[in-house]
């Protein structure tokens, strides 16, 4: 695992609709290697032509953007109060540095809860459930100079440098910029293929699979295998039914989300692939929750569509957490699939 590009690709900001510093990550990850467009959403499209003419067309999707917020208004005492851009579990976001993002740069802040503190609580007070409307941003600064140095819809987003723990790697936003790192690796590794490739950096997933679905619309491809992270609850107080995946086990070759029923012929082809090539993985039953595959899946007639995952503890926390063999593997299946894309008979009779 190339732990510098995995540590550029978490250590960016870029929350749904605000990309641009991604973007260009990866335009720069795979120059050489495709040609390159963005389209008016944002979603940068890398292309790569296949080695026969006529070729079928194959669409990756990873998407670019984080959960985070916007800035929806400065009070009296210059205190930013905020809109939340992704399903965000407010038990996750007390106490948290975050950095605000304005014309001039980011700047520092505290995302803080609005409440006594625990000292001058009563019982009552203490049981209630955090509401995200009681978050606010601390930047140090009066409502005067607040206003002139941010605007309404900054970006506000995580504070947080990646680590790793052994072969753990640990980062905000590991959702979703491991798959792009996955789908960039993959690209680079596959050798011949027939396929002309499309591999896509999408915008605005977290709000709605909004990239995908313009980029699908556009390309109009054969089948789109989109990457990103799935469950893994192998954590205490959880039981194994409900782990959906573990670290270290491999890449996921997913059945269903919320969003979509991957098509079972490329289920199977992938899961003849990893076989094959002795690739390690697990299979995912995710009862909750969607990837760019479910934006795609039903443009133009419907379009075969499948979803490779990397297992992922504490998502949509600031400690989303992956397994380095996890992301190897997922980049090896990948990698072999568009060698082979062009053997997947995915049709009905």
């Amino acid at each position: 695992m190339n732990d510098k590009l995995l540590a550029k690709l978490t250590e960016a900001h870029g929350v749904p609709g605000q990309e641009d510093a991604i973007r260009e990550i990866v335009r720069e990850a795979l120059k050489g290697e495709c040609e390159f467009s963005t389209d008016s959403m944002g979603n940068l499209i890398c292309f790569r032509q296949g080695s026969k003419k006529n070729a079928k067309r194959l669409m990756l999707a990873a998407h670019m953007d984080e959960i985070g917020f916007i800035v929806k208004f400065i009070d009296d005492k210059g205190f930013l109060r905020l809109q939340t851009l992704g399903g965000w579990d407010p038990r996750q976001m007390f106490s948290q540095r975050v950095f605000v993002h304005t014309a001039k740069g980011a700047i520092n802040g505290l995302l803080t809860y609005s409440t006594k503190p625990k000292h001058l609580l009563s019982p009552e007070e203490a049981g209630k459930p955090a509401q995200i409307d009681n978050f606010f941003v601390d930047i140090g600064m009066d409502a005067k100079e607040a206003k002139k140095s941010v605007q309404i819809g900054d970006m506000v987003t995580m504070n947080r440098t990646y680590q790793r723990m052994g072969k753990l790697a640990t980062c905000k936003c590991m959702d979703d910029r491991v798959a792009v790192y996955v789908m960039i690796e993959a690209v680079k590794a596959a050798k011949k293929h027939e396929v002309d490739l499309y591999a896509v950096a999408t915008v605005q997933e977290e709000i709605g699979l909004r990239g995908a679905a313009a980029s699908g619309w556009s390309i109009k491809p054969d089948m789109v295998v989109a990457i990103d992270i799935t469950l893994a609850n192998d954590i205490p107080g959880i039981p194994d039914q409900d782990q959906i995946t573990r670290l270290g086990e491999g890449t996921a070759i997913k059945i269903m989300d919320s969003s979509l029923l991957c098509h079972p012929k490329m289920v199977s082809h992938f899961r003849k692939l990893a076989e094959k090539h002795k690739i390690a993985h697990q299979i995912e039953v995710l009862p909750m929750g969607g990837t760019d595959a479910g934006g795609v899946q039903r443009l133009h007639g419907g379009i075969p569509a499948f979803t490779l995952s990397v297992p992922c503890r504490y998502v949509h926390t600031v400690n989303e957490t992956v397994h380095a063999d996890d992301v190897d593997a997922s980049v090896a299946l990948l990698a072999r699939y568009i060698e082979d894309a062009h053997n997947g008979d995915y049709g009905y009779r």
